[in-house]
């Protein structure tokens, strides 16, 4: 069975934690395990509960569905999520405007299925070397896909933080969706943009690799993020997919 770490911090500079995660290593409907992150859009009106509504719908709607293969699974709940956001959005004046990223990720052995919707990112990670599985959903990303900017002026990019597609930004939604084959070594990570906007691949890839608890790993990355700056809230889901290091209780 998969080992799980997650975490989420509210960073140095933010007053509310708009970063929502669910972990589950046993099965959710017809998953076999399933876990969340998700990114409420922040300056928008109650991004905290965009993220925490989405998660809770994503979740309820996959343990209902009859559906069994994956993709079809996440489809099928992002959308039901979008649209409960977008009612509440238009029933409360409160909510108006809100909504938030996601991504989303099972583990059938060694076959890892990802679906995203935003800037909130899956990685996997082994000791020689960091890969990001889901493409950002942002207006930087699209200027570097056309060639028009490169990835280290993306970094600092005064328009890093436009997404161009979120759960509850419109009335339809569309999601992307990744099959990967893991190998034994790998760590799954996913985290929101409070950790990538802080700590570059390497260093991820570095604090992953060198240090043996699980636990240990992600509580390591989240610190580490909060001395660069810790300018967002910071969620964090580090997955040992096979299981091999066992955690001290």
């Amino acid at each position: 069975m998969a080992l799980a770490f997650s975490m989420t911090d509210i960073g140095r500079r933010r007053k509310i934690n708009q970063d929502y995660v669910f972990v589950s290593v046993c099965p959710v409907g017809n998953l076999p395990n399933l876990f969340l992150v998700a990114d409420g859009m922040g300056g928008h009106n109650a991004g905290d509960y965009a993220s925490k509504y989405t998660v809770e719908k994503m979740e309820e709607q996959i343990r209902e569905s009859q559906l069994t293969r994956p993709d079809e699974i996440f489809d099928q709940a992002i959308r039901e999520a979008n649209t409960y956001i977008r009612s509440m959005a238009r029933e409360n004046i409160g909510f108006s405007g809100m909504g938030t990223t996601v991504v989303a990720a099972t583990l059938n052995e060694n076959i890892l299925h990802v679906a995203n919707v935003g800037d909130s990112r899956l990685y996997i990670i082994n000791q020689w070397r960091i890969r990001q599985v889901t493409r950002d959903h942002s207006l930087v990303e699209e200027m570097v896909r056309m060639g028009g900017i490169d990835r280290t002026t993306a970094r600092s990019h005064p328009n890093k933080n436009i997404i161009t597609r979120a759960i509850g930004a419109l009335d339809t939604v569309e999601a992307d969706f990744f099959r990967e084959e893991l190998c034994p070594g790998d760590f799954i990570l996913l985290c929101s943009d409070g950790l990538t906007n802080m700590l570059e691949d390497e260093e991820i890839r570095q604090i992953v690799s060198s240090i043996s608890q699980l636990s240990e790993k992600g509580r390591s990355l989240v610190e580490a993020a909060n001395d660069n700056g810790g300018r967002d809230n910071i969620a964090v889901i580090l997955i040992d997919p096979f299981g091999e290091r066992e955690e001290e209780q």
